[in-house]
């Protein structure tokens, strides 16, 4: 663990993950956490409980965890919400915790279908109750 990086400091109040992304459930290699950008419905990211900065930083057994987890997650995603597809980031370089994306994506979406998807494309921010049935929709599937 690392104080200074925000991955591992889920939970807590100085955690810059509460002001891009809601905490939903810890899973047995990461902690699954929804993005408050929902222009992509039901995107969420798979933060590694390990502080790594590459898959390649962790054992055999435990990246394997780790992807398992994210493919778990995946299939959720695509049972909740039936994206056309489900892209996957893990961009390393700015934030220097092992991370991965998960962005469905809808062929009927006016945000980047057939493109790399954007961090923010719309800014569609939902109010609590809205992020509490996507969360809903998610969690009931893992």
């Amino acid at each position: 663990m690392d104080t200074n990086c925000s991955y591992c400091m889920i939970g807590t109040d100085n955690s810059l993950v509460d002001a891009f992304g809601i905490p939903l459930r810890e899973l047995p290699a990461s902690n699954l956490i929804l993005f408050r950008e929902q222009s992509h419905r039901g995107r969420c990211i798979v933060a590694s409980k390990r502080h790594v900065d590459d898959i390649s930083d962790l054992s055999e057994d435990d990246a394997a965890m780790f992807m398992l987890d994210v493919r778990h997650v995946a299939t959720a995603v695509h049972e909740a919400f039936s994206p056309t597809k489900v892209n996957f980031g893990a961009y390393g370089d700015t934030m220097h915790h092992l991370h991965v994306h998960i962005v469905p994506k809808y062929e009927d979406d006016p945000f980047e279908f057939g493109d790399v998807f954007a961090m923010n494309p719309g800014r569609i921010l939902l109010d609590e109750e809205g992020y509490g049935k996507v969360a809903d929709e998610l969690l009931a599937r893992l």
